[in-house]
């Protein structure tokens, strides 16, 4: 358990640098910058676990007007090798609704979109007392094929997070 609180506080600290590098070049023009990982989901149990890879995939921000949900603003960005994405934002959204949201993977034995993590709602406005022009999403991810699952090691890994007892897996289900 100490070994996955020290990974997630390694792992949320490099998120903090990397949003702060990757927002403080568009910073500077006063735009808003989106930014979010892309992960594939190797033990299919719809959550990231240390054994999710990175993907760079398509991702789509789209803003909509809450009343007639026309869409007023749209953009396109891919994920690095890190999984990684960044979105430069022009204009206030304040009043519309904002998500990105998955579009393609790469990878052919990991492209089913996960329903809960497809995609992510985001506040895009400087009205909101938030003063950091980045803004952070939840993390998106998609499945890889039933069949490309390494039951061994995913029934490991849930182990030490607390998910399965004396090899009964309990609130998530492992393909086999």
């Amino acid at each position: 358990m100490e070994k996955t609180s020290i990974l997630a506080l390694v792992i949320s600290l490099v998120i903090c640098l990397i949003s702060s590098l990757l927002g403080f070049s568009h910073a500077k023009h006063g735009l808003l910058v989106v930014i979010g990982k892309v992960y594939c989901d190797t033990c299919r149990v719809e959550f990231e676990t240390k054994l999710s890879q990175p993907i760079n995939a398509k991702v789509h921000l789209e803003c909509k007007n809450r009343t007639d949900e026309r869409i007023v603003y749209s953009k396109d960005a891919v994920s690095d090798k890190l999984g990684m994405y960044s979105i430069p934002v022009e204009g206030d959204h304040e009043d519309e609704l904002c998500e990105v949201r998955l579009i393609e993977s790469p990878r052919n034995n990991c492209n089913e979109m996960m329903e809960s993590w497809r995609k992510a709602r985001v506040v895009l406005t400087r009205r909101d007392g938030v003063t950091d022009l980045t803004r952070q999403t939840n993390n998106l991810g998609f499945k890889i094929k039933p069949e490309d699952v390494d039951t061994k090691a995913c029934v490991k890994v849930l182990e030490e997070m607390g998910f399965v007892v004396d090899g009964k897996t309990r609130m998530v289900e492992i393909p086999s």
